[in-house]
């Protein structure tokens, strides 16, 4: 929108210039042609004065020298005619030129010029042609040949003037522009800017009420009322999910213990409709802790930290490696020796690479991979989690992070469906992003990328 409010502005200034400076260089054209051929118009007389009465007597030789001295002296080719159009004496040689317009209408009484208005891409001569009178009779005419360099040379230089002129008035107003364009657009940038950390997760970003004209303070108003609206409705889904999954815990693990204390009553044929029973209320108790986990990392506002990637990565797969040894999983970890810092919600990382490892172990199966490794690509912490498990096709993973979403081959796979949600809300309120993509031949990849930290420390050290 700034590119299209410079260019309107531009091109208003841009017709104003036209406007000013076209009629302009034309009146400066047309005032430099008129002085022009009026020195000509001054000097053709004058000798059509002097030619009169040497016609008349035949004494031309004075007449001839006085011509021979201006031409001399100006360059310009002067040609006395009789009625006849025959040359009674010249100054100058004579260049071939169609001089007959000029001379037949200095012979019947008028004062002609050729061209009438000079241009500086013409290069032509200019012709004058007055009518030499002697007692009210036409003895001839007079003709001046002169070359317009200098008018047009001047003609030009200023047309160049008016150029530069307004060459530097259209860089003021790109300028004026371009910071006009700045303050009008300057609360549409505060709306822009709060939608987008909104959008980030920052839901007490608001736009502040006293910017801009009346209509965009009304819909910074009205953005505000909606902002705040919104956020009072996530607030009370958070509340109520958290405190749904809190409250329902406590009843559930009491269910449990009496589930599980009439199994010793129960005759053998229902013991294992008990058995059922039990893991019922064990997944169901998953559920609510992933739930509340969930509703937790949502709450969660505070800003980042700075964590050690590298480090943290060692730290998990050291923590999971026992499961991984008891499932038949080779789990590993590819780390840099150097630090690698990101910034990263408290416990987010972790969090994160827990669902992810959890669910690398458990479909890669006995005799899988699990691979967790740590890189810089392009000014981002790039953590990636590689199995070789049956994957998933990108379509599902598309899907995978939506809640409660399980693949078709995988409903029976142990889980509630949430911990790549809960992992997503996790990477996604430390600004980073987390990707699944398909494995060749066979598996899945989950990337996670984080900014990196590029604050110095206490001690001029890098983290």
């Amino acid at each position: 929108m700034r590119r299209r409010l410079v260019t309107t502005y531009l091109l208003l200034a841009c017709l104003v210039l036209l406007a000013l400076e076209v009629p302009l260089g034309l009146v400066m054209s047309g005032r430099t042609t008129q002085a022009l051929l009026a020195d000509r118009l001054a000097d053709a007389t004058r000798f059509a004065a002097l030619v009169a009465p040497a016609m008349r007597g035949g004494e031309l030789e004075p007449v001839r020298a006085e011509l021979t001295r201006y031409h001399d002296l100006y360059g310009i080719v002067v040609i006395v005619v009789d009625q006849n159009r025959r040359v009674v004496t010249h100054a100058g040689a004579r260049p071939g030129l169609d001089t007959d317009p000029v001379v037949r209408g200095a012979l019947a009484g008028r004062q002609v010029s050729s061209p009438t208005n000079v241009w500086p891409w013409q290069r032509s001569s200019l012709l004058v042609a007055v009518p030499v009178y002697e007692g009210g009779e036409v003895l001839g005419g007079v003709l001046t040949i002169s070359s317009t360099e200098r008018a047009r040379g001047s003609m030009l230089f200023a047309w160049s003037v008016l150029g530069v002129v307004g060459l530097v008035a259209l860089v003021g107003s790109l300028v004026a522009a371009v910071r006009l364009a700045r303050w009008v657009l300057r609360p549409v940038l505060s709306l822009d800017t709060a939608v987008h950390e909104i959008t980030a997760g920052d839901s007490t970003a608001r736009v502040p009420h006293a910017l801009g004209p009346p209509e965009l303070r009304r819909l910074t108003t009205s953005f505000n009322e909606m902002a705040d609206t919104v956020s009072d409705a996530l607030e009370r889904q958070r509340l109520f999910v958290a405190h749904a999954s809190h409250q329902l815990r406590n009843p559930l693990t009491v269910l449990r213990l009496r589930v599980e204390g009439l199994g010793d009553m129960l005759p053998l044929a229902a013991r294992a409709e008990h058995h059922l029973a039990l893991e019922e209320s064990d997944r169901l108790s998953r559920v609510l802790d992933s739930l509340l986990a969930l509703a937790r990392a949502e709450w969660d506002g505070r800003p980042p930290i700075t964590v050690d990637a590298a480090e943290l990565v060692a730290a998990r797969v050291e923590a999971w490696r026992p499961l991984a040894d008891q499932r038949g999983v080779a789990l590993t970890a590819e780390v840099p020796t150097e630090p690698v810092p990101a910034e990263a919600a408290d416990t987010a990382l972790d969090q994160a690479l827990d669902a992810l490892i959890d669910n690398g172990l458990k479909f890669a199966g006995a005799g899988g991979q699990v691979t967790v490794s740590v890189e810089v690509v392009a000014g981002r912490a790039v953590v990636t989690v590689r199995d070789d498990g049956p994957g998933m096709t990108a379509d599902q993973c598309r899907l995978a992070t939506r809640r409660f979403w399980r693949a078709p081959n995988t409903q029976n796979v142990d889980g509630a469906g949430l911990g790549l949600s809960i992992a997503t809300v996790l990477v996604e309120a430390s600004g980073g992003t987390l990707t699944l993509t398909p494995r060749e031949p066979r598996g899945l990849v989950a990337r996670v990328r984080l900014r990196l930290h590029r604050a110095e420390i206490t001690g001029g050290a890098r983290v």
